[in-house]
Parts: structure tokens; C-alpha cells; sequence
């Protein structure tokens, strides 16, 4: 008999819960300055030109798509979805890693100017691994409101290390010519 692998409802809500939050939170920050995610979907010249502004437009809804349906539908879809978007973010990512390009992510709005790198890879594939985790069945224990409350305050540390470690990869590139010095 093979084992079957099921997760906690808790850790399964959590998981739903901080990646909607992530995809939510991605579109936000493209819908801000769409201009600027154009140019940064540009950067990463994979895209033809005349394609570029419906491919963020795209990209865009797609996220919120994602987002929306990881915690109103229970159905795989969502979280393969989200791990296959990941996925071609890094593979985007590698191809230019590749062609010794650091130019910004785009990932984090206009805020923040992340450089591409290893890091971004690692993370992604962290990402698809939570994804993927979410395909997997969830023992019949009922949640209890200890629950909800380990959900909600797991999927805000989730949600502040994120942007701590996106902050600090962009600062990690504004200091780079600082350290070189």
C-alpha cells in the first residue's frame, strides 16, 4: 500500500491564504504602474514588441485570477496554476540569468527594484513547492477557532517575511557598489 500524504486543514489554509495574498498582492503592485511593468516585461526581451501591453494586461489578470479562485475554490486548478506561473517566471528569469542580464524582476511593483539572481529562483521554487503542496488531499479534522487564528497569523508572518526579503534583495543590490568601494 502506498501512503498517501494529507495536510493539516490548518497548514492547507494557510498555504491557500498567503499564496492568494501573494498573487493579490502581485497584480496590485502591476496594476499601479502598468506602464512600468510593461517596460519591465520589455527588459526581459522575450515578448515582441506589439505583444508586450497585452501581455501585461494579461499577466496581470491572470495573477488576480489566481488569487481569487486559490481561496474561493477548493478544486486543484488554482494551485497548479500558481505553480506553473512560477514556473515560467523562472524560467523568464533563467534565460536572462543566462544571457548575464540583472536587470529589475518586475515581481514587486514599482516600489522596489529587484535585480534578477539565484535568490529569485530559490524562492520561486519554494513558491511552486507550496503550490503544489496545496494538490495534496487534507485530513478530515475540523478547524477550530485556535485554527483561524494560527491561519490568520501565519499567512501575516508568511506576508512579512516576503516583503522583508524582498526589501532586502533590493537594498542588497543598492549596496552592492557601496561594498565594492
Amino acid at each position: 500500500m502506498t501512503p498517501t500524504w494529507l495536510l493539516d486543514p490548518a497548514l492547507h489554509w494557510t498555504l491557500r491564504a498567503s499564496l492568494a495574498l501573494l498573487w493579490l498582492t502581485a497584480a496590485a503592485h502591476k496594476l499601479r504602474d502598468l506602464r512600468q511593468f510593461v517596460q519591465a516585461l520589455a527588459a526581459y526581451d522575450l515578448v515582441p514588441v506589439v505583444l508586450r501591453a497585452n501581455v501585461a494586461r494579461a499577466i496581470v489578470v491572470l495573477e488576480a485570477t489566481i488569487g481569487l479562485t486559490l481561496v474561493a475554490s477548493d478544486i486543484a486548478l488554482p494551485a497548479v496554476s500558481s505553480a506553473t506561473l512560477l514556473a515560467a517566471y523562472s524560467v523568464a528569469i533563467g534565460i536572462n540569468l543566462v544571457r548575464g542580464r540583472r536587470i529589475d524582476c518586475g515581481c514587486v511593483g514599482p516600489a522596489l527594484r529587484v535585480p534578477l539572481g539565484n535568490s529569485l529562483l530559490v524562492r520561486n521554487g519554494l513558491l511552486i513547492v507550496a503550490s503544489l503542496m496545496l494538490c495534496l488531499g487534507t485530513t478530515t479534522r475540523a478547524l477550530v477557532w485556535l485554527d483561524v487564528a494560527t491561519v490568520i497569523a501565519a499567512t501575516a508572518t508568511g506576508a512579512l517575511l516576503y516583503t522583508a526579503s524582498a526589501t532586502a534583495f533590493a537594498n542588497g543590490a543598492r549596496l552592492a557598489p557601496v561594498r565594492e568601494a
